[in-house]
């Protein structure tokens, strides 16, 4: 009971209301601070501090690296497959091969399947790009970056514009490959120890997709179906050597693992090629692989024009269809328009004409009076079931059917009208 008045005392209804008030402010700042929290989250997941171009690799990499008998400075090489969004980081083993270190997820990509031709297109680069040092940024607002040094020799001699083209984090893409920050802080630690390590360049090379017979055949209608097979030449040479190749470009063209014949004589991007070679062991290699390769692409070809042309009959018989039936309907709707606008017969004109109360004189059930009604049109499509297995049933005689016609109907019983 004291308690209770103390409570429902001016003093107690005071203390109260400044209790009840300073929950609201612990629950208001609560919301602003989980609100901050969440802000800080979309901006950037992960935070590495002022020294995050220094910091070294994961330490699950780092286990990889041992377990494949990589040092953690040999070199690296980057493959990138739209399609897929993967970033493969390859890394050379002690026994000089190449095999992959880690694949990554691309956060985002801008653009569609398809090489950049302009500033501003948005539209991420393929081809084969050369990073060296000088393109990397620790400095990068999108966390760590490097710049993939577009456009390249074979991307300036067709013209093609466009720069800032980078590998970085912050998942947000224009034109770029966009990864978490997470993830590039290990691919960017990756390449700045392969630079310690002595390497003076590390290639990316950017594909539309993973470049097998399957994947070729899905878009072999696309209009870049030729500068993916070129680039599908690069792909074959890293798959049966498991070095990345040098790359070159004359005429235009990218040529790989090419050595000219002359020595001193240099690869022009926009001139011809001078003569040169490849190693043959390496070259009929690749050429076995493309033999076999392009065998199953015309096999897989093939079944897709196949099961493509299957689909358009089966499309273009369901529209024929589709216009048998709804012709049909227009026909007996036409038919019976045509009845009702039919001018008078002679005693309908007389039954209309008679006084009231006067009976109407029988009507002429001549043989003319059927046919106006009922005679079918000949140029009507028909609804009949007859007319339709004309249409669709191979069998029966086609041109008896078809020069067979109604003649006059002769009976002298009116048939009933259609309900």
């Amino acid at each position: 009971m004291v308690f209770r008045r103390v409570l429902e005392s001016p003093a107690g209804q005071l203390k109260t209301g400044q209790r009840r008030k300073g929950r609201k402010a612990v629950r208001l700042g609560a919301v602003i601070l989980a609100a901050g929290f969440l802000a800080a989250c979309q901006a950037d997941e992960f935070s590495a501090g002022p020294n995050k171009a220094n910091l070294p690799v994961s330490a699950s990499l780092k286990r990889k690296m041992n377990d494949l008998n990589m040092s953690s400075t040999s070199p690296i090489m980057i493959r990138i497959f739209k399609e897929e969004s993967q970033l493969e980081v390859w890394k050379q083993t002690r026994s000089g091969k190449y095999k992959l270190l880690e694949d990554f997820e691309i956060c985002k990509w801008s653009g569609k399947l398809g090489p950049k031709f302009k500033e501003g297109d948005r539209q991420a680069p393929e081809g084969f790009y050369e990073i060296t040092p000088a393109l990397m940024n620790p400095n990068s607002s999108y966390h760590l970056a490097f710049n993939l040094g577009y456009p390249n020799r074979y991307d300036q001699s067709h013209g093609r514009t466009g720069s800032h083209l980078m590998v970085h984090g912050a998942c947000s893409s224009r034109g770029c490959y966009a990864m978490t920050d997470e993830q590039v802080q290990d691919i960017y630690s990756l390449a700045r120890d392969s630079f310690k390590g002595g390497q003076r360049s590390f290639q990316v090379q950017a594909y539309p997709f993973r470049m097998t017979p399957e994947n070729m055949a899905r878009h072999r209608d696309s209009d870049h179906l030729d500068f993916w097979k070129m680039l599908k030449t690069g792909y074959d040479h890293f798959e049966v050597a498991n070095v990345p190749p040098k790359v070159t470009v004359c005429e235009k063209k990218y040529v790989f693992d090419a050595t000219t014949l002359v020595e001193g004589v240099p690869f022009r991007a926009s001139a011809k090629c001078p003569e040169y070679q490849v190693s043959p062991r390496l070259a009929s290699a690749v050429a076995s692989k493309q033999k076999k390769d392009n065998t199953k692409f015309q096999q897989l070809a093939a079944r897709y024009d196949a099961r493509e042309e299957r689909q358009k009959r089966w499309e273009d018989r369901s529209n024929r269809l589709a216009e048998v039936l709804g012709g049909g309907e227009d026909t007996q709707t036409a038919a019976t328009d045509a009845g009702a606008n039919a001018p008078a017969t002679p005693a309908q004109q007389t039954a209309s004409t008679s006084a009231p109360g006067t009976p109407a004189p029988a009507a002429d059930t001549t043989s003319s009076t059927v046919e106006t009604a009922f005679a079918p049109q000949e140029n009507s499509r028909g609804s009949s079931v007859g007319g339709f297995f004309k249409r669709w049933v191979p069998f029966g005689s086609k041109a008896t059917n078809e020069s067979a016609s109604v003649g006059a109907i002769s009976t002298e019983v009116v048939p009933a009208s259609k309900p």
